[in-house]
């Protein structure tokens, strides 16, 4: 059987700040997130399974990737644990995610690599990623370069 690839795209807005940065990025600001995520597998080949030719159903790769990535991140505030007030915003606020890294676009996506390899079925690879922070900046991350 053939190894396919495919790939789904999310959408979230989340804001930020990266402490201690020396430009603009270190005040809270928001983005419109693009996230695509690309995993790679051989088609379901069991006439008697449902999903018959799927690698995984679309559906149930934006469900894991909702209910573990975009529920969590989408309309919040990330701030490094080192970020000045952080646990103080977090007991204010219901949406405040305090990570161990600066929440940059690179970092961002390494974290969410972490959580998909988690919550994947196994007969899934992840192949790609890509975040897109604004309309002309992403980072990316390869399984091959990893």
């Amino acid at each position: 059987m053939p190894v396919i690839r495919i790939t789904k795209e999310f959408r979230f807005e989340m804001a930020h700040a990266l402490a201690g940065y020396d430009g603009k990025c270190k005040y809270i600001h928001g983005h419109s997130y693009v996230l695509k995520i690309t995993v790679t597998g051989q088609p379901i080949s069991d006439e008697n399974n449902p999903k018959l030719g799927m690698v995984i159903d679309f559906s149930d790769l934006k469900e894991t990737v909702n209910n573990n990535i975009i529920e969590r991140f989408d309309h919040s505030l990330v701030l490094s644990r080192k970020a000045a007030l952080a646990d103080e915003l977090k007991r204010e606020y219901q949406k405040v995610e305090i990570v161990d890294y600066q929440p940059t676009c690179e970092n961002l996506i390494i974290h969410f690599v972490k959580i998909l390899k988690r919550v994947l079925p196994e007969n899934v690879s992840l192949h790609h990623l890509q975040l897109s922070e604004t309309a002309t900046s992403c980072a990316e991350w390869f399984a091959t370069d990893n």
